[in-house]
């Protein structure tokens, strides 16, 4: 800038300087109007800037969470909302827990985990085929759906498509649609694992299920004439190695407890039960591997010295050898949960399989 006083300067002289205030003014106007990532809104009751945090201290623990048409916060205590979490142009279909992080399926196919406690929105994970899976366009009967059966219908599929586990100190979910798996880890949403259904295999989501260890996915399969052939169940882990097993195309998995399931094949095979924390499939009491069992029936066998020591004392119990005495199962094969693929006893790692494609 020339060393002349102001009042002496050429227009050609002040130019740099009302050059860079132009260009600051049109920064600061851009940084105003720049776009909210993903189309995020955190606010308030009415609309108000969200109460900071520091001033409330406030946990999961101390509000109801609800979905519709974003993630909308209230106070138990007292009833009031305490803040509301919404997406431009998409919204909240289904909320569940990981750990006490809120993760909510949009119907844009985006998931987001939000932080309660800070209404502090954690990461974005935008999951492939999602949407149109929701939504179900094109699908047989979709032309003909209220608006209210399409609604429904996407809030059914975004609930089998989510699933959280638990697992302590922990958390992480897998996202499930019928052409692909997910495993992302809560802490940060990091992608852990993808996999694909093999040949003219999908997953079945609506079937799925998830333990405090570990999500079971059954798998449909059809020939090249369209027709159900057998399929299978492929059970995904985060820390350790994942499974899978032959199963008819309409068999069931029933949650039993923190770690067990019970599945059912169809009539004819017994139903099996396997601990999805062992990775093993429970064995029958009377079965001839019961004795390298990794492991057994809950509660233990009846004929089992370490659940009833009386039974190796002959003069105690003198009915020894009656196998009605003993409480062994008349059948001693039944229900022995056997894993047809080998890979399953050995706990092969779901990324190990075809297709599994582990970051």
């Amino acid at each position: 800038m020339s060393w002349k006083p102001l009042r002496v300067l050429t227009p050609r002289s002040i130019l740099p300087a009302s050059a860079v205030m132009l260009v600051l003014a049109a920064g600061a106007a851009a940084h105003a109007n720049k776009p909210v990532p993903f189309g995020d809104r955190v606010a308030g009751p009415g609309d108000a800037g969200a109460t900071p945090v520091n001033s409330e201290s406030l946990s999961s623990a101390d509000l109801d969470l609800r979905v519709g048409p974003g993630l909308e916060a209230f106070h138990k205590r007292t009833g009031e909302q305490a803040w509301s979490y919404r997406r431009e142009g998409a919204e909240a279909l289904y909320l569940a827990m990981a750990g006490d992080n809120a993760i909510v399926v949009w119907d844009d196919g985006m998931v987001t985990s939000v932080r309660p406690g800070d209404h502090e929105v954690r990461w974005h994970r935008a999951v492939p085929g999602l949407a149109d899976w929701l939504h179900g366009d094109g699908e047989p009967g979709a032309d003909k759906r209220t608006d209210a059966q399409r609604k429904a219908l996407a809030k059914q599929r975004a609930a089998a498509a989510l699933h959280t586990v638990q697992r302590d100190g922990s958390p992480w979910l897998a996202l499930v649609t019928p052409n692909l798996t997910m495993g992302l880890r809560d802490a940060d949403g990091d992608l852990r694992y993808n996999d694909k259904p093999s040949g003219n295999c999908v997953y079945d989501p609506l079937r799925a299920v998830h333990t405090d260890y570990a999500v079971l996915i059954p798998r449909t399969c059809s020939n090249s004439s369209g027709q159900a052939v057998s399929g299978g169940i492929t059970g995904y882990r985060l820390d350790s190695n994942g499974w899978s097993m032959n199963a008819g195309p309409t068999a069931t998995v029933k949650v039993l407890d923190r770690s067990r399931v019970e599945i059912t094949d169809g009539p004819i095979v017994p139903p099996k039960v396997f601990d999805t924390k062992a990775a093993a499939p429970e064995t029958a009491c009377g079965s001839v591997d019961a004795p390298f069992a990794a492991v057994r029936p809950q509660g233990g066998c009846a004929a089992d010295p370490a659940v009833n020591p009386a039974v190796g004392d002959l003069s105690a119990n003198p009915a020894v050898g009656d196998p009605s005495a003993t409480g062994t199962a008349p059948d001693a094969q039944a229900g022995t949960g056997t894993v047809p693929d080998a890979r399953a006893a050995t706990g092969a790692p779901a990324g190990d399989r075809s297709g599994a494609q582990p970051q």
